[in-house]
């Protein structure tokens, strides 16, 4: 376990180096440490150093999990596929940030559970940059007009952009990619009322050149805990 506390603290400390050395040194940036697939004993470790934010991507695990912590102050993001007839489920564990909003088909539905209970949610447009079909997201083309579409939902609050990189030996591979959705955040930062000012991008092997072309908030497991378990959760 000392090791995840160890990762921790050595992530923290370069994340303030990269943003030093790029004129950012003021900044906030969020460490979302991504649990799927870890124990609630390795989470709860990880919040007892240095970390606020804990990351799931299926809501049967996380409904699992999350409960055993409610005695830690921790924010919990979705960043998994949503499917639709999970998103009851997905409410009823109150999250911070569901960063995987992708169709105004998943809006629309989320949008009418929460008007049921009166509720709002803050959520991030998942743009699928590198256009992989295995991926999620919506394909950066149409990323822009689905933003405005779901902004206009009372219940939704838009409060930026997510995508994934390249899963790729070389992380520069997705350098022009976060740079292409830094391009939008900015664009639209400027003209969206509220609060836009979440850019999620980078895991734990592209992390560092997210961080280089603008991203505010990390998503990041393996690096702090190791390699994931397949276990009774696959």
């Amino acid at each position: 376990m000392q090791e995840i506390a160890n990762n921790i603290k050595a992530i923290q400390a370069r994340i303030t180096e990269v943003l030093e050395r790029c004129g950012r040194a003021r900044e906030k940036v969020t460490l979302v440490a991504v649990t799927k697939t870890h124990s609630v004993e390795a989470m709860d470790f990880a919040l007892q150093h240095g970390v606020g934010d804990i990351g799931e991507n299926k809501v049967q695990e996380a409904m699992r999990k999350l409960p055993m912590l409610e005695n830690r102050d921790a924010r919990f993001h979705f960043i998994g596929h949503l499917q639709s007839n999970k998103i009851n489920q997905l409410l009823s564990l109150k999250p911070y940030l569901i960063q995987s909003i992708d169709s105004l088909y998943l809006a629309e539905k989320l949008h009418k559970a929460l008007g049921r209970t009166n509720r709002s949610q803050d959520i991030l447009i998942q743009v699928n940059t590198t256009a992989e079909e295995q991926k999620s997201g919506v394909n950066f083309a149409n990323a822009e007009e689905l933003l405005w579409k779901i902004a206009s939902f009372s219940t939704l609050r838009v409060r930026g952009l997510m995508t994934i990189g390249k899963l790729h030996p070389n992380p520069e591979i997705s350098r022009p990619y976060f740079r292409q959705l830094k391009e939008l955040f900015d664009k639209t930062r400027d003209e969206l009322p509220g609060a836009f000012d979440i850019l999620s991008m980078g895991m734990s092997h592209d992390w560092e050149i997210a961080l280089e072309e603008g991203a505010n908030m990390l998503r990041i497991g393996s690096a702090i805990f190791g390699e994931r378990y397949y276990g009774e959760d696959r």
